[in-house]
């Protein structure tokens, strides 16, 4: 089973799902591309002779050292996940040391966005997701469409909050289908 499915409970549902903003690999492509052409003119440039081997062999070596460094942000983007669900919010990254952080949505006070002129253009920011408890602010940087991800986090806070209402109130079935409400039994149960 894939991420983030393993993690959902039964009636919850991926909404979105969402890595940081494509422009996080923007220099990271170009030093690549760079590194690839500085090798290849290495490589090139060396002249034939007994040495000639070595020499190309070590330009190799610190070619593939330069090209694991690079790979590095590359590997932070695709390990970085935010994923909004029906019931929660999902915040996970690290490549071989894990971070996460989960946050219910009726836990979730408050969601801003902030962005730069350069950020509106690019359509990218940073969340803000205030929540209640200990854990403080949780901030989400060079988040993809940052104002309408805030804008469905908080349209799903209001749904959840209706959901939960309706737990309590005793609706049963789903609510795209009929919709019946169960009555409660409001007699005192025995202690057993």
């Amino acid at each position: 089973m894939a991420y983030p499915d393993k993690l959902l409970v039964d009636d919850e549902e991926v909404v979105r799902h969402l890595h940081p903003h494509w422009t996080t690999l923007f220099w990271p492509v170009v030093r690549l591309l760079l590194l690839v052409g500085a090798t290849t003119f290495g490589l090139a440039a060396i002249p034939d002779g007994r040495q000639q081997g070595i020499l190309r062999m070590l330009v190799l070596a610190v070619a593939v050292v330069l090209l694991v460094l690079l790979l590095v942000p590359l590997l932070r983007w695709r390990t970085t996940h935010y994923v909004v669900t029906t019931h929660r919010l999902l915040f996970r990254e690290g490549i071989l040391a894990r971070r996460g952080r989960d946050l219910g949505l009726s836990r979730i006070t408050d969601v801003s966005y902030r962005q730069t002129l350069w950020e509106r253009i690019i359509r990218s920011g940073t969340l803000t997701i205030e929540s209640a408890g200990d854990g403080g602010a949780t901030v989400l940087r060079k988040i993809p469409d940052s104002d309408g991800v805030q804008q469905l986090l908080n349209h799903m806070i209001e749904e959840d909050a209706d959901r939960r209402a309706q737990e309590s109130a005793g609706y049963v079935g789903d609510h795209r289908d009929d919709r019946t409400w169960q009555a409660r039994d409001t007699a005192p149960q025995p202690y057993l």
